[in-house]
């Protein structure tokens, strides 16, 4: 249990009944996106939930891990907040097992906690999280950034890289090889976009920490190489596109599959 509340203003104990219930009206055409709000603090999952559910999101609260794990097989939300302290779990085991689980492990994971330690944060990249927010926060910059991940998740057609069997959507944000989907978890995906948009250039591994996970330069953490390796292995005979410069990083290398 983590009672640290958010900063924008008193938290009354509970929403108005009506925020409690469908989400509001959404303009035509308009896809309501479902997300997954996994936190023990009744206060702070209930204005997390109302100010999500205003913004035109569909809202699955849950107040433990096992409701949580539940929740997630059923419905399948493109994006989870995740609590760091559960009652009956913690965040991470949770998160691990959404990326062991095939229909979950795409899901674009947003870790809450009131563990500011930068290891905390690096140690939730690690086992799959994509983005870190720390108690006490803004549900208006919360929000945001829900609506930022929705905007990656959502599929929407325009520009593709290609090197051989290999397309990059840089919008839909999805990868394929030949006719095959590759399953990526959202970090996956990122690192290898970043490469692919910088091709022959030395990517180092402190390069990588600031653009791809938003991390000191100067971090040390393996979080990089696990990474690689994960991809590289996704990627199978294409994983010769990501070459390893010794002691410096990795570079992208298109020329590896003409």
């Amino acid at each position: 249990m983590e009672p640290v509340l958010p900063t924008d203003g008193p938290v009354s104990a509970s929403p108005p009944p009506a925020a409690r219930g469908a989400s509001p009206p959404q303009p035509e055409g308009a896809v309501s996106v479902r997300v997954l709000v996994v936190e023990d603090e009744d206060d702070i999952r209930d204005l997390v939930e109302m100010n999500l559910r205003r913004a035109g999101f569909d809202v699955l609260p849950a107040a433990d891990g096992a409701t949580a794990l539940d929740l997630a097989r059923r419905h399948q939300p493109p994006i989870v907040l995740l609590d760091l302290m559960l009652p009956d779990m913690s965040g991470k085991d949770i998160c691990r097992r959404l990326r062991a689980d095939p229909d979950l492990q795409d899901a674009y994971v947003i870790m809450l906690t009131a563990r500011a330690e930068e290891q905390d944060r690096v140690s939730g990249f690690e086992v799959g999280a994509d983005d870190y927010v720390t108690k006490p926060f803004s549900v208006k910059e919360l929000t945001l950034r829900v609506e930022a991940a929705a905007r990656r998740v959502a599929p929407r057609a325009d520009g593709v890289i290609v090197y051989g069997e290999l397309r990059i959507d840089t919008v839909a944000h999805r990868a394929h090889k030949g006719d095959e989907e590759l399953v990526l978890t959202a970090t996956e995906y990122r690192l290898l976009h970043y490469l692919a948009e910088h091709p022959g250039e030395l990517c180092t591994r402190g390069t990588l920490l600031v653009d791809v996970w938003d991390l000191p330069a100067n971090l040390n953490t393996r979080t990089v190489d696990t990474h690689i390796k994960r991809l590289r292995q996704k990627l199978g005979d294409h994983s010769r596109l990501i070459e390893t410069v010794r002691g410096a990083g990795y570079r992208f290398n298109g020329r590896a599959v003409e």
